[in-house]
């Protein structure tokens, strides 16, 4: 038996020999190809030679470190000369994860300090519930954060900051600020066509738009107009047929929903109106659906959820046939999150960012109604609640629209030898392996043709992060591994110690112990 050789902080990983393979014919081998393994020239060339992590191919080692947090980067570049090039320029590594196709969902909360009012973005990442900042935004220090209205293009990792109002002087700006995840920098865009806070905005078939909101003159507006991202400029669009500011605003079916919500003293029911883009008209707002349209929303399944300020801020769904909203099944918001909050969805799980910046991740659950001829659906929400660091005890959430998803997972495959494996385990450094790779879980394991076998054994390593596992491949005719259906780094290795995966539809099962 051969053994790799491996640094006095790692556990033995034995490459296995001929007589430990057992036939399971049971599998097949689907090599995919990957734009992950072809990372850039000058990242495998630069320093002689040397190596991103030793014992490692530049391919493996690049996608390993492209999965780092942002907070780890600053202690991480400090490993070598490579690390520093890869990590110490935010820009170049945003560049080499696009290149490569990552695509991690983050959550961007537009905060202000609630004592010195000073605005400030907090980045949530989503898929290791890790803070990090980005540049301050460019713009007055005057400013009132719910003024602003916040959009993104999560395609191009694009954020956009409109409007906003100078606190002093109740000044509507017409100002537009474009902020790259790429070239984590901002930028002063043209200008909108008028000046204007508190207005409806909502991306359209990759087009924003904005409607409504108060003018210079503290008036309300009717006027409304699209940004073209690639072209840079605005035009305008059709009137709204009534002055309004906006309250909330949604993008459901290809069309923006705007209302001005319920005004003390609440005599008279809330206007709300209906833009569609295809038309280029507007329409009024069925009755149900802005008189029960009391909190912050967002569209999950194709649906309109808001989170209620009322009724005990339950969540609740609109039903455009009956023009009614029901209670979803489930508790109400968490008590850590408190008012004022922000709202946003991501792959049906819903975030609100309340006071102190503490986080509530609703998932929701959808089941269809029995005894219904159309289909229909009954939805349950499940929270939990990410608590904030202490160094946000003094922040809040901007109310306006003021939280943006950027970035959606795109599962790739990636192909490797299986003998690169044990290499893998045994020679990344124990904190990288923390960080990223202490979870690694296969979903779906499958070899060659019907001749082709797999030969696995699972033995004791070190711990990484409280999780035991090792896992050693081998085979005659195997051409390679596919690490597939992958959320966020390389896998899942916390499912390892729920029990056994299954792998494929052979019913083959790998121990994991």
């Amino acid at each position: 038996m051969q053994r790799v050789r491996l640094s006095s902080q790692q556990a033995p990983v034995h490459k296995l020999g001929d007589s430990q393979i057992t036939l399971s014919p049971k599998f097949r081998l689907a090599v995919i190809q990957s734009s992950l393994l072809n990372p850039s020239p000058d990242l495998e060339l630069s320093h002689g030679g040397e190596p991103l992590i030793p014992g490692l191919p530049d391919d493996v080692a690049l996608n390993c470190l492209l999965r780092l947090p942002v907070q780890s980067h600053t202690a991480s570049k400090a490993v070598c000369k490579r690390w520093h090039l890869l990590l110490g320029s935010k820009e170049r590594f945003f560049t080499r994860r696009k290149e490569l196709g990552f695509k991690d969902p983050w959550l961007f909360v537009f905060a202000y300090h609630k004592c010195t009012g000073k605005i400030q973005w907090q980045v949530l990442d989503l898929t290791n519930f890790s803070w990090h900042t980005i540049p301050a935004m460019p713009c007055r220090e005057k400013v009132c954060p719910h003024g602003f209205r916040c959009v993104s293009t999560p395609r191009d990792g694009t954020l956009f900051v409109c409007g906003g109002t100078v606190s002093d002087a109740d000044c509507p700006l017409d100002l537009v600020l474009k902020y790259e995840i790429q070239k984590n920098r901002w930028t002063v865009v043209n200008q909108m066509i008028s000046a204007r806070s508190f207005f409806a905005s909502g991306v359209i078939d990759g087009m924003i738009y904005v409607a409504g909101g108060n003018s210079t003159d503290l008036f309300e507006l009717d006027s409304a107009e699209v940004l073209d991202p690639v072209e840079g400029t605005w035009h305008p669009i059709a009137n709204m047929g009534t002055n309004m500011a906006s309250y909330d605003a949604a993008v459901l079916n290809g069309k923006l929903l705007v209302t001005e919500g319920w005004l003390w003293p609440f005599y008279v029911s809330p206007r709300g109106q209906v833009y569609d883009p295809r038309t280029n008209n507007w329409e009024s707002m069925a009755v149900g659906l802005r008189e029960g349209w009391t909190g912050s929303s967002v569209v999950i399944y194709g649906h309109l959820f808001v989170v209620s300020e009322l009724e005990r801020m339950k969540l609740k769904v609109y039903d455009a046939d009956t023009d009614k909203w029901e209670a979803i099944e489930g508790p109400p918001l968490p008590e850590q999150i408190c008012k004022p909050f922000a709202v946003n969805a991501c792959d049906c799980r819903i975030y609100v960012v309340g006071r102190n910046l503490h986080v509530a991740e609703g998932h929701i659950s959808r089941v269809s109604r029995k005894g219904t001829c159309e289909k229909k659906w009954c939805f349950g929400v499940r929270w939990n609640v990410v608590d904030s660091p202490d160094c946000f005890s003094d922040l809040t959430p901007s109310s306006s629209q003021g939280l943006v998803v950027i970035g959606m997972y795109e599962f790739k495959y990636m192909v490797v030898h299986p003998l690169i494996l044990p290499s893998v385990l045994a020679f990344i450094p124990q904190y990288v392996l923390r960080l990223q790779l202490k979870m690694l879980l296969y979903q779906k394991l499958k070899l060659g043709n019907n001749d082709s076998f797999l030969a696995s054994e699972v033995e004791r390593r070190a711990e990484f992060g409280g999780l035991r596992s090792a896992l050693a491949l081998s085979g005659q005719e195997c051409q390679g591994l596919v690490w597939g259906e992958l959320e966020g780094g390389l896998g899942v290795l916390a499912e390892a110690e729920k029990g056994r995966p299954s792998f494929g539809e052979g019913g083959g099962e790998l121990d994991m112990y």
